[in-house]
């Protein structure tokens, strides 16, 4: 199993960015696919998650902003990230919440004007 984070990026204030988590030796339609994220200095915390149905969840500081997607045929999840904040600015990790899985190398998202 792996899972591979990509489409971070630089980005000014209010821009949006689509990060994406593909998937190899694991199908992500029948699993539980969760966003996490780690600013400098601070813990890893819970930025979203996707079951199998497509049922999502949300961390309360980004449901408005945030919205995670799962394309089947691209075995792939993606996070959508509108009106990005400088307090986003974090290493983004997908992981299996479903199944054993280990943290990848994450995509870095800046927001920085």
């Amino acid at each position: 199993v792996q899972l591979v984070e990509t489409g971070g990026g630089l980005v000014q204030p209010g821009g949006s960015l689509r990060p994406a988590c593909a998937a190899s030796g694991v199908i992500l339609s029948i699993n539980t696919v969760g966003w996490y994220r780690q600013a400098p200095g601070k813990q890893r915390e819970f930025v979203a998650s996707i079951t199998g149905g497509r049922s999502a969840n949300y961390a309360n500081s980004v449901k408005d902003r945030f919205t995670i997607s799962r394309d089947n045929a691209k075995n792939t999840v993606y996070l959508q990230i509108n009106s990005l904040k400088p307090e986003d600015t974090a290493v983004y990790y997908c992981i299996l919440l479903s199944a054993p899985s280990t943290w990848g190398q994450g995509t870095q998202v800046t927001v920085s004007a």
